[in-house]
C-alpha cells in the first residue's frame, strides 16, 4: 500500500503453509532486550505476521511515524473521503519498505487479499481497508504502519538464541492499544520480568 503500489499485497513476504505450526512464533509478540545491540530495534514490540523455515515478517506495534498522520496518509494515497470517522495513529512499522502501509486488524474485517495471521488477527495491506476504517466501516480494532520488520532464514532464531528477543503470547490490550509509550513496560511484564531491572541493565549489555 503506498502511492507507487496501490493495490499492494504480502505475497512476497514469508507466509508459507508452516507458518502456523508450534515451532514458529507466527501470532505473537517479540520483545527487544536490551542485548538486541539494534539501535532500530530498542524497547520496540513486534508482532509476528509470519514465521517460517523460509524466514520472517512482522510489525512494530509501539513506535509512533511522527512525520505523518492519517489524513495526511490519505490525501498521499488519493483517497477521497468525508469527515474521517476514525483516525488511527499511523505507526513506523520497521526498516523494510518504509513507503508500503500495512494494516493490523480484528478479523470482523475481511477481503480477500487478507492474510488471516490467526483466528483473532488479519493483515490487510490494501488501500480499501484505509477507505473503510476513514468512513467508520472497517475493523473494530485495527493499527497502521508503515514499514515492516524483516528476517532470512534463520536470522531471528539466531537473534533469539543470542537473547536479543524475548516472545510472549500476544494479547489485543497490548497489540491495538493507542498508550503506545508502555506497551514494551506490559509485555516484558507478561514475560514474569520487572522492566526495571532490564533497563538497570541496559548500560551492561
Amino acid at each position: 500500500m503506498s502511492s507507487e503500489d496501490k493495490g499492494g499485497d504480502l505475497t512476497d513476504d514469508p507466509s508459507d503453509e508452516n507458518a502456523g505450526e508450534d515451532v514458529y512464533l507466527t501470532g505473537q509478540l517479540l520483545v527487544a532486550m536490551p542485548t538486541m545491540g539494534d539501535p532500530r530495534f530498542e524497547r520496540t514490540v513486534i508482532y509476528m505476521c509470519a514465521h517460517s523455515a523460509d524466514g520472517a515478517m512482522g510489525l512494530v506495534v509501539n513506535k509512533e511515524a511522527n512525520e505523518i498522520d492519517f489524513p495526511e496518509l490519505l490525501s498521499q494515497l488519493e483517497i477521497e473521503t468525508g469527515d474521517i470517522k476514525n483516525p488511527i495513529p499511523v505507526l513506523t512499522g520497521g526498516p523494510v519498505e518504509t513507503g508500503r502501509g500495512f494494516v493490523l486488524h480484528s478479523m470482523d474485517y475481511s477481503q480477500d487479499s487478507t492474510l488471516k495471521v490467526t483466528e483473532d488477527v488479519g493483515l490487510t495491506a490494501t488501500v480499501d481497508i484505509l477507505r473503510a476504517i476513514a468512513e467508520g466501516e472497517g475493523p473494530a480494532q485495527s493499527l497502521l504502519t508503515l514499514g515492516y520488520a524483516g528476517w532470512s532464514s534463520g536470522q531471528l532464531d539466531n537473534e533469539i538464541q543470542a537473547n536479543g528477543w524475548l516472545n510472549v503470547s500476544a494479547d489485543a490490550s497490548i497489540l491495538f492499544d493507542e498508550e503506545l509509550g508502555n506497551k514494551w513496560d506490559r509485555a516484558v511484564r507478561k514475560v514474569g520480568i520487572d522492566p526495571s531491572f532490564l533497563s538497570a541493565e541496559a548500560g551492561h549489555a
